[in-house]
């Protein structure tokens, strides 16, 4: 097996799927931000800020989704923040060649630090809200997931607990049980990397564009899509004249990471990438025996998520010419330690 799995990396091919641990804790420092590409190609979470106990359908191109709320309320966008923290965490495991669980031991400070959520006492007062309307959000649907199709019912999240809290009522540590189909995509590799900027948008519509143009520009130098569709896809309740509006101001004020929008004739959006985006294989290729090297220099950290960050310094930097890939490249890492 050791050796099968030199192979791979040799290749430069993903490891295979890991056996399954009764758990899994969530240790892995600087995780790349991960989310599904089932949550970003289709409308399952509220963007009111408000609590919103509307029963969401959804039927497009063959996928039937209905999201129905708890007395809580729908999850929100932002709620979304939790589930993108566990398939980080799972993902740079699986990379890793650790064994990975739907049921994840994970601390809340750090949940806060990576979401840039505030550690106050309100903060912790809202993620434990979060944390509800999650569990309480069914969803029924037919949509894919690992080649699978299935017609099934789930919560976003099959449940979760407060392992410790403090006497001041913060939590601590808490344990979350994913459910199976979002387990299933995680261990499918169904998931796209988002940039780190993603958890600075405020604006739930922000932030779902950006999943949106993350999910369809990323093999096409851009994605022209309607302003019905748009809305459609978004899961905005607005008007389509407010909508518009919207799509409009956001055009103007210019906030997605990595991606630009551009009104065209026809009641189009187009969306592109900023030339900061990088194609797969280009800029300084990374041997085996450099990711090693970066391990061993930062026991715990995700070395893939490293390896992203450094590329994307070294074509802000006007991609430079390098000496050695190998010694800019550690020598990155210890700066980042």
């Amino acid at each position: 097996m050791a050796g099968l799995s030199r192979q791979i990396r040799a290749r430069g091919e993903p490891p295979p799927p890991v056996a399954h641990a009764d758990f899994f804790v969530c240790d892995i420092f600087d995780a790349l931000p991960k989310d599904d590409l089932g949550s970003m190609e289709h409308p399952m979470f509220s963007l009111s800020t408000r609590p919103d106990t509307r029963i969401l359908t959804y039927l497009h191109n063959g996928a039937e989704i209905t999201v129905t709320p708890s007395v809580k309320g729908l999850a929100t966008i932002h709620d979304k923040d939790i589930l993108i923290f566990c398939i980080s965490q799972l993902m740079a495991a699986i990379n890793m060649g650790r064994p990975v669980s739907r049921e994840l031991h994970l601390k809340a400070a750090d949940l806060m630090a990576a979401t840039h959520r505030e550690a106050s006492g309100d903060g912790y007062a809202r993620l434990r809200e979060a944390f509800e309307r999650l569990a309480g959000t069914r969803i029924t649907t037919n949509i894919v997931t690992g080649d699978i199709e299935t017609t099934t019912g789930f919560g976003m999240i099959e449940g979760w607990q407060i392992v410790r809290h403090t006497r001041g009522g913060r939590m601590v540590s808490v344990r979350v049980t994913l459910s199976d189909w979002l387990f299933r995509a995680v261990t499918s590799r169904s998931v796209l990397t988002l940039s780190r900027d993603y958890f600075r948008l405020r604006k739930p519509l922000e932030r779902r564009v950006y999943e949106l143009a993350r999910k369809h520009c990323g093999r096409q130098p851009d994605w022209r899509v309607s302003v019905e569709t748009l809305q459609k896809k978004s899961g905005s309740a607005s008007p389509r004249r407010v909508f518009r509006k919207m799509i409009r101001d956001m055009i103007a004020a210019d906030p997605l990471p990595d991606y630009q929008m551009e009104e065209e004739p026809g009641d189009l959006i187009r969306v592109f990438p900023r030339r900061l985006v990088l194609d797969a294989g280009e800029g300084p290729l990374l041997t085996p025996e450099v990711l090693d090297a970066a391990r061993a220099l930062a026991p715990g950290w995700d070395v893939h998520a490293l390896e992203a960050d450094w590329r994307s310094f070294w074509a802000a930097s006007g991609r430079p010419r390098l000496r050695s890939v190998e010694k800019a490249f550690l020598g990155y890492v210890r700066s980042r330690i």
